[in-house]
């Protein structure tokens, strides 16, 4: 007579036992990831890349054990995200190698929780939250600690593109969506795949098409900058009073940041007395204990002082100042605008609060220092301020230091640039503050993602204390006498 000894740590797992990934079959998953990654955002045009590399990335859950997911998991954010951060070693030498392996802790981080997820509570939960559990990872390491970091997003491949209008749902709503997609495309649900795969087809599509219509020329401001980095105070004035007789119909001139080393100098203010303009440009406030504030400053066409903004991000681990203790809008004869300062374009939680205030339009004084590349400028940086403008309806206007400056329209289309490293080059265009802007719906649902990925890690945590490890009896039924 036979008695039957099952587990009863997974129930589903017994009927359904999990696939598993070999060695070799891994392997060629991160190759093919980092690959889709590369000419996502390496290219303006290979978008669509993105919906290969993310389906990679949910396949790597099914390797045997934990430790395995979890280390190729890492292996492949590095491989991922690597090869476009090589500029950090311009900037911080060699622990820009740490800095790698912190860029790619949330791969590792989300491989190894739907691993847990697949293991522990079976293959229909792990589905159901696989785009959960990359919103959650994705926003903490975007937007809540002291690293975050939120480039090479899912969400921003399609900056350069018609796509970037899906932009309107918010760029982890949009990765949300990708993520979706990719989970249905290797779910061992033939079903499931049938609607995956046509549903990763339209993704793809709408990156491309239908074409973005032109632009109206609404409202009468118009804008100008010059790029200039490290020029000092004589040459930036000499350079601005150029830009103004070069722009007469500009009411705003625009520097970047750090233009100055302390508050806008008298020379400078000169400059928009003589022409009767405003300025906005970056310059610091000093501080006592040799601390300082990274700034924005409004000038107005008396040379005086009407209107200053903080930087709100101050780059980790640089002297960038200390952080700003609120946000406020510009209200300028023309509408509400918000002043940014570089970094502070990556964080949505940053730039939400100047269109919760009621935001027009947004001016961001940049400097990316010119030894940091071309790369780093066009193709990283400079998908953000198109992604903030399509989630936002709002226009952008961003003066770097040595290029890439964009004029941005309220749809995300980039209307005006200058190039890399451009020193003395004149960027200018209309500056449409027809109306405020409005925050994407994302916002809410990918905090909540964040909450429901913390709680599941508590509940993995207490059914590893009370069922114990898994093991490969877990997964399969055995038979005594």
């Amino acid at each position: 007579m036979y008695t039957g000894v099952t587990s009863v740590k997974d129930s589903t797992l017994q009927t359904n036992p999990p696939a598993l990934l070999s060695g070799i079959s891994a392997a060629a998953l991160v190759a093919l990831a980092a690959g889709g990654y590369g000419l996502a955002f390496a290219t303006h045009y290979g978008a669509a890349a993105i919906l290969i590399a993310l389906p990679c990335i949910v396949l790597l859950a099914r390797l045997p054990t934990p430790r395995q997911a979890f280390y190729v998991g890492l292996l492949a954010g590095i491989a991922i995200y690597a090869p476009h951060l090589l500029f950090f070693w311009t900037i911080f030498g060699p622990r820009a190698m740490a800095l790698w392996l912190v860029a790619g802790w949330p791969i590792a981080a989300f491989v190894l929780l739907l691993h847990l997820a697949r293991n522990r509570l079976g293959e229909t939960w792990a589905g159901w939250l696989t785009p959960v559990l990359w919103m959650g990872i994705e926003y903490f390491r975007s937007e809540c600690y002291y690293l975050k970091f939120a480039w090479l997003l899912p969400g921003q491949v399609a900056a350069f593109l018609p796509g970037v209008r899906l932009e309107r749902i918010g760029v982890y709503g949009l990765g949300f969506l990708y993520v979706s997609a990719a989970a249905m495309i290797v779910s061992r649900s033939r079903n499931i795949r049938l609607v995956g795969i046509p549903a990763a087809v339209l993704l793809a599509t709408l990156m491309y098409v239908p074409a973005l219509p032109p632009a109206p020329e609404l409202g009468q401001l118009r804008v100008a900058g010059v790029q200039l980095e490290q020029a000092g105070n004589q040459r930036t004035a000499d350079a601005l009073d150029k830009l103004a007789s070069a722009h007469p119909e500009a009411q705003i001139l625009v520097l970047s940041e750090y233009s100055f080393g302390g508050p806008v100098p008298e020379v400078a203010r000169d400059v928009a007395r003589k022409h009767h303009r405003y300025l906005i440009a970056g310059g610091t406030k000093p501080l006592p204990h040799d601390q300082f504030y990274d700034m924005a400053y409004v000038i107005g066409p008396d040379g005086r002082d009407v209107f200053e903004q903080i930087k709100s991000v101050p780059v980790q681990l640089m002297a960038d100042g200390l952080p700003a203790p609120q946000r406020r809008v510009w209200e300028s004869p023309w509408g509400k605008i918000g002043i940014g300062i570089c970094y502070d374009i990556s964080y949505a939680r940053v730039m939400d609060d100047f269109v919760r205030l009621g935001a027009q339009g947004l001016i961001l004084p940049t400097m990316d220092d010119v030894s940091w590349g071309e790369y780093e400028r066009r193709m990283l940086h400079g998908r953000l301020a198109p992604i903030r403008s399509a989630e936002y309806g709002i226009p952008i206007f961003g003066v770097w230091s040595s290029g890439v400056s964009q004029l941005i329209d309220r749809r995300g289309c980039v209307i005006a640039t200058a190039g890399y490293p451009g020193q003395g080059e004149m960027i200018a265009g209309p500056f449409d503050l027809r109306g405020p802007g409005s925050v994407p719906p994302d916002r809410l649902p990918a905090l909540a993602c964040t909450i429901l990925t913390g709680l599941l890690i508590v509940y993995l945590c207490w059914l590893r204390i009370t069922d114990g490890p898994l093991t490969a009896a877990s997964f399969t039924t055995t038979k005594s006498v």
